[in-house]
């Protein structure tokens, strides 16, 4: 099937979702994504969304029933898990904020663009934090934790908690500080300053 065939409205009195690709589905949350960095939530529309994807409203909205909804289905839609695992911890969490400075700049559009929405729709924020917080988290929290069992830093060094935060605030705060997005050398180099340090590592 065609994906102008899947898009063709459905007989008037249908309630069944339209059949849509995986493929055309990606079309339509990349389109959703991209809009949000570049224009912010509020630019973002479902008419807006239809004309840029050549698709019907009616497709759009027989499949997400409201603005929140597609926008959370399309930031699920992107959640990625990554695994980092060096054997040391000091290079475990160079890598780590490596790789993210490699998405800081689509990243952080993204809290931006969320940073008003997110907290007035509970949807809206559960989504945002299982696509881009949470497994962030949670890849941060694996890597203390070998670093942990492989005895390289005490369990209860009291470091330990702030490094989520310390990752995440940088990443936030230096588009508002400097005018830059916090890139691999600059999170790489902020690691090394200030993370290690504090778990006294070097």
């Amino acid at each position: 099937m065609t994906s102008q065939a899947a898009d063709r409205p459905e007989p008037t009195g249908s309630s069944r979702r339209s059949k849509i690709t995986p493929e055309r589905e990606r079309e339509f949350f990349d389109a959703v994504l991209e809009q949000l960095r570049e224009c912010g939530y509020d630019s973002v529309t479902m008419e807006g969304i239809a004309a840029s994807t050549r698709c019907s409203k009616s497709t759009l909205y027989r499949q997400w029933k409201t603005k929140p909804q597609f926008v959370a289905a399309a930031l699920r839609s992107n959640r990625r898990t990554r695994r980092v695992d060096t054997g040391s911890l000091a290079d475990d969490l160079r890598e780590a904020a490596r790789a993210a400075g490699e998405l800081s700049g689509q990243d952080t559009r993204l809290l931006q663009a969320l940073a008003h929405a997110a907290p007035q729709d509970p949807e809206l924020q559960r989504a945002l934090r299982e696509a881009l917080i949470e497994p962030e988290i949670a890849a941060l929290k694996e890597i203390i934790r070998r670093g942990v069992e492989r005895g390289e830093v005490p369990a209860d060094h009291p470091a330990l908690e702030y490094i989520p935060a310390q990752m995440f605030g940088v990443l936030r705060i230096r588009p508002l500080l400097e005018g830059e997005y916090a890139d691999p050398d600059y999170l790489v180099r902020f690691v090394e300053a200030a993370v290690l340090p504090a778990l006294g590592l070097t």
